[in-house]
């Protein structure tokens, strides 16, 4: 049983909220640095540098492909070093990334730097902020998650805007350096006093888990093996594969439409109710099934999409972005809900490492699939027609459940 379900979840005294409080920080910075941030660098070190802007992707490329293999170890990290430390060593790591992409003069310091950055995904990501909620939250699991992770895009909202307004003001090399001081003073702080397993949970080193975490020693073949770890991981993989394909091309398709001013205002919007959706499902997601609530987000986009492609008025196409930004950030939430529920606690870590490794691999293909298809056929149509089917196929998958909850066992 999880130490917080003996507890009033609902209370601002709950230490708890302290440690969402933590892992918002934790994602603000880790997205908006790690993902978000990714195009302020490509534009400043090719001006910088004058590196080929193919130089600068092949290293984010590389960084997302390193990401996903190394959280398929965050359990085994949790139980080796504790959860403290491998998220100390994460900000440590991210640190080092951006203060070295700040005085980086050769390109191989460039794949040392993003090396670094998938260092600071797997201590500071998606699986260790599930994993450590997961472990503070039951009754109340969903709105946790949901706050948490609103950091995530809140990063992009804030931080890669604040870095090219710095950029211009006082160059990239300040900017950088400056934001990374910023974080450094905000997350240490928070992450020493707050994070930590519940009282009675923890992981202990020589494998053995205690109030429900999750043990390294955990067969990940068993995973493997688990339709029920399948249904969730291929509807999540091929949903952001759309996703992506989407968010990626979604300026691209709309400037012709509707001018680049109203195309980025679309991008505002869209990344304006994702942190709407977040929130207003964390509000009554734990008294949902997950995965109806995951199919009808994956419907929703689908039609989001459809109706896109049908109009060209400014209103409509902008209402389609609000839409389908509403159920963005949700695509994130639902796996530990998923998880925790069918596949239980004690290999929550090695799920969530596996399957984010999975469907991180999966989507990171969208952008090229989306681009090659409409490059086959002249125009973002047929594209984007192809992200409406993958949707509705991902969330009919999602709603298959095999043998009911296939809960691992815990030994």
């Amino acid at each position: 049983m999880i130490a917080a379900a003996r507890v009033d979840e609902s209370s601002l005294h709950y230490r708890g909220w302290r440690v969402v409080l933590a892992c918002f920080l934790m994602a603000f910075f880790m997205f908006g640095f790690g993902l978000y941030g990714q195009g302020v660098y490509l534009a400043e070190l090719q001006r910088a540098h004058g590196w080929p802007g193919t130089l600068v992707s092949a290293a984010s490329t590389f960084s997302f492909l390193l990401t996903s293999v190394l959280v398929i170890f965050t359990d085994d990290l949790l139980a080796r070093i504790g959860l403290r430390s491998l998220i100390l060593c994460g900000l440590v790591a991210l640190g080092a990334s951006t203060v070295l992409l700040a005085l980086m003069q050769t390109p191989w310091q460039l794949y040392l730097a993003y090396g670094l950055m998938s260092v600071g995904w797997t201590g500071m990501g998606t699986v260790v902020i599930a994993t450590v909620l997961n472990s503070w939250f039951e009754r109340r699991r969903g709105l946790a998650l949901s706050l948490a992770f609103n950091g995530a895009t809140c990063g992009g909202i804030v931080l890669v805007p604040l870095l090219l307004s710095l950029s211009g003001s006082i160059g990239f090399r300040s900017a950088m350096l400056a934001a990374t001081t910023a974080m450094m003073v905000l997350v240490l702080p928070v992450v020493v006093i707050f994070i930590g397993w519940p009282a009675g949970t923890s992981l202990a080193s020589d494998g053995r888990s205690s109030g429900g975490v999750a043990a390294p020693g955990r067969s990940r073949k068993a995973l493997l093996a688990n339709a029920a770890f399948w249904t969730m991981v291929l509807p999540i993989a091929i949903a952001l594969l759309a996703q992506m394909g989407f968010i990626i091309h979604q300026v691209t398709f709309l400037e012709p439409l509707i001018g680049r001013s109203a195309a980025g205002l679309a991008v505002t919007v869209m990344a304006a109710m994702a942190v709407v959706g977040r929130l207003s499902l964390g509000l009554f997601v734990d008294r949902l099934d997950p995965r109806l609530a995951c199919a009808a987000s994956m419907a929703s986009q689908a039609a989001a999409l459809f109706v896109l492609l049908q109009s060209t008025n400014p209103t409509m196409l902008l209402v389609c972005c609000a839409v389908y930004g509403f159920s963005i950030g949700n695509m994130i939430t639902f796996p530990p809900l998923i998880i925790q529920r069918e596949i239980g606690a004690s290999a929550f870590a090695a799920a969530m490492g596996l399957g984010t490794s999975i469907s991180g691999i999966v989507s990171a293909f969208g952008p090229g699939i989306v681009g090659l298809v409409r490059s086959a056929s002249g125009d973002y149509t047929t594209a984007f027609a192809m992200c409406v089917v993958l949707d509705l196929v991902a969330a009919g998958i999602v709603l298959w459940r095999p043998g009911g909850r296939a809960k691992l066992a815990a030994s």
